[in-house]
């Protein structure tokens, strides 16, 4: 019997429209797999290494800012990734020990103490990693940092100089992380992820000085080797800065440099890292800039810090005198040691014990910090890289020193294949 024609033709319109729900529902389930968000763990699958035997020297060439964590790893940051690799003293990057990625949120800050990494998120998420696996310690959820990836290509600045993000230790020794944000301020436990404390925060009223605080949105203040946090407050009518006890949060005390009332501008010196850890602040006040050492919620006046170059190492400022360098005791201003070079030389990183500077030459002389004694010397550079730059980002711990390498003349505005000197800007190097 013949079948009328639109009884043939009734399936092709439902095939037509069968194939394009699935369609829409294969896209559906794609575009909810790379845009959903999205955590990876890749922890590490090796024994924990060693730590090196540090040889003066340089290492070799890296193209990310390595924060040496427990004198054992490298931890760099990417815009959504922290990874780690090891030995410290390889001259490459090589395969990640470990790594851990979020996605779409972007890395927003790091920062370690001992074994533990944490790591700060544009979405305000905290994620702290256990050094030795790479495993997730805790979570917990912060004050939005009101940006996201500051790194350029090293990350030098989300490594080495995390807006509003700090660690400290309370009177007793226990670890905290002080996080700053667009609302609040708050104290977590190092070891849990718990809250300790919570202050609201007006980013109108907080600014750190030179580095306008208020407009990253951080209010970031500096913690201190007494166990607390210093930020600036504006809301007072005069500007002071508050000290808050980092166990609990309260008010220990406010504090200003003179008497003027006018703007003051707050400056970190001799931290552990970052604003982290300090043992000292300089104050820019009536045009007349001054140092102090910080015990508790009075500084001292240190004659020895006023100069914006000197740096702090234990109880030695160290600051440029000429062609070279003048030590003078933090605590009565006495003249300790000199050093000098027939060129200029420039100061580039201190840590404990030691003094780093870059000669005009281009050599990399590290003096020691107590008696001005050197400790090595050797040509700051790498196989056949140029010899004419300057220094970027800079940071020294565990016997080693990071420089980030700019190509001159510098321009921060320049791309990043013109802002770096080399393709592997950070120069590592034994001391």
């Amino acid at each position: 019997m013949a079948t009328p024609n639109g009884a043939r033709n009734w399936w092709r319109p439902a095939v037509a429209i069968a194939v394009a729900v699935l369609v829409v529902v294969g896209s559906a389930v794609i575009v909810h797999r790379v845009l959903a968000p999205a955590e990876v763990v890749t922890p590490a699958r090796a024994d924990y290494p060693a730590p090196v035997t540090v040889r003066p020297g340089v290492v070799g060439t890296l193209n990310a800012a390595p924060l040496i964590v427990d004198d054992r790893i490298r931890v760099y940051a990417t815009t959504r990734q922290i990874r780690a690799d090891r030995p410290v003293d390889a001259p490459t990057r090589r395969t990640p020990y470990w790594s851990y990625r979020r996605w779409p949120a972007q890395v927003a800050g790091l920062v370690a103490d001992g074994g533990t990494v944490v790591t700060r998120w544009s979405d305000g998420e905290l994620v702290a990693l256990d050094a030795r696996t790479g495993t997730v310690r805790w979570r917990a959820t912060g004050p939005s940092p009101g940006h996201g990836y500051l790194g350029r290509r090293t990350g030098a600045a989300t490594v080495y100089a995390p807006t509003g993000l700090h660690t400290a230790r309370t009177s007793t020794g226990r670890p905290v992380l002080v996080v700053g944000g667009t609302a609040d301020r708050r104290g977590i436990d190092l070891d849990s992820g718990r809250e300790l404390w919570r202050l609201a925060a007006d980013p109108t009223c907080s600014d750190g000085g030179p580095d306008d605080e208020a407009a990253a949105g951080a209010g970031q203040g500096l913690t201190t080797t007494d166990g607390f946090f210093a930020v600036l407050d504006t809301c007072a009518g005069s500007r002071e800065v508050e000290f808050h006890d980092v166990a609990t949060g309260s008010l220990a005390g406010r504090w200003r440099p003179d008497d003027s009332g006018g703007p003051v501008q707050v400056s970190p010196v001799g931290c552990a890292a970052g604003r982290s850890g300090c043992r000292a602040l300089r104050t820019v006040s009536a045009g007349v800039t001054r140092g102090w050492l910080v015990e508790g919620a009075r500084p001292v006046p240190a004659p020895a810090l006023d100069s914006p170059d000197a740096v702090l190492v234990d109880e030695v400022a160290v600051a440029p005198a000429g062609t070279g360098l003048v030590a003078r005791s933090a605590r009565n201003n006495a003249e300790l040691w000199r050093w000098s070079e027939a060129g200029q030389a420039r100061l580039v990183a201190a840590q404990p014990g030691r003094v780093h500077l870059r000669t005009a030459e281009g050599d990399l002389v590290t003096l020691d910090a107590a008696t001005g004694a050197e400790r090595s010397r050797f040509p700051f550079t790498y196989g056949r890289d140029s010899t004419t730059w300057s220094p970027g980002f800079a940071y020294a711990a565990s016997g080693f020193v990071a420089v980030e390498r700019l190509a001159e003349p510098v321009d921060p505005t320049a791309g990043d294949d013109r802002y770096y000197l080399a393709a592997q800007p950070v120069i590592l190097a034994g001391t």
